[in-house]
């Protein structure tokens, strides 16, 4: 399981790994620019849980939108882990769960396919799906 969090604008990414380091003995990777998703990101790896700390990066940042509305940054998604991103699409579809974008996966931070679930049809939560 994955939960991401927004570093505020105001704190280095760095900073805001620290505390996961110091107080959980995490293991905390480089920053990582991700223009094409328009994110810094440093993950953050625990031996039950993955965090995944982002920082817009360029003026079409995704993430901005939300930061502008939460300044001192939270919780942005969940990720949830899927066997085949291809059928859990189609059964998200059949539900009447609505996919972000044009419904195809992407190459997410983690090199795997991903999509982000509308929060609307998941009860106010945006969730991306990763291909395990």
């Amino acid at each position: 399981e994955m939960c991401i969090r927004d570093s505020p604008k105001t704190t280095p990414i760095l900073d805001a790994a620290k505390m996961y380091e110091t107080l959980f003995q995490a293991k905390v990777s480089a920053p990582q620019d991700l223009p094409e998703h328009g994110v810094t990101t440093v993950f953050v790896e625990l031996p039950n849980t993955k965090l995944e700390l982002l920082h817009p990066l360029g003026d079409k940042s995704p993430i901005a939108a939300f930061l502008a509305k939460q300044p001192s940054g939270g919780m942005h998604h969940i990720c949830l882990e899927v066997p085949d991103i291809e059928a859990s699409i189609k059964e998200c579809i059949e539900k009447k769960i609505r996919v972000i974008g044009d419904g195809k996966p992407k190459i997410g931070a983690h090199g795997k396919p991903v999509v982000f679930l509308h929060p609307k049809d998941c009860g106010g939560v945006l969730v991306e799906m990763e291909q395990i």
